[in-house]
């Protein structure tokens, strides 16, 4: 999973489909994301010496990591992610529609370089 903490995703399926939001967190083991604003439940609180009054907390839950995409800084949209090898041996995330980076992955690595 190429998503990380502060991407900006779109939801592409379920209830809130169309709506963007910034990676909260990323849980790896369940292959989800916390999305800011997106799969919102309501948690109901009883009256104790804390919180007197009681009330509704609303937060956000987990959502799969499949229902989500990544947005292309450059075009805006939502786009698939590939991964390659640049001329140096390091290895980066692209967009696949527009070609343009999202962030490098690893160092440059002589193994990996342009034979030249």
């Amino acid at each position: 999973m190429y998503i990380r903490k502060d991407d900006v995703v779109e939801v592409i399926a379920g209830a809130d489909k169309g709506t963007r939001g910034a990676v909260l967190r990323v849980l790896r083991e369940k292959n989800q994301v916390v999305v800011k604003g997106v799969n919102r439940v309501y948690r109901h609180l009883k009256p104790s010496k804390r919180n007197p009054q009681g009330g509704r907390i609303d937060k956000e839950m987990p959502v799969d990591a499949s229902n989500v995409m990544l947005v292309d800084p450059a075009t805006n949209q939502p786009t698939r992610l590939g991964v390659r090898y640049l001329p140096d041996g390091s290895k980066e995330l692209f967009a696949k529609k527009s070609k343009t980076r999202i962030r490098v992955l690893s160092k440059p690595n002589p193994k990996y370089a342009a034979k030249a």
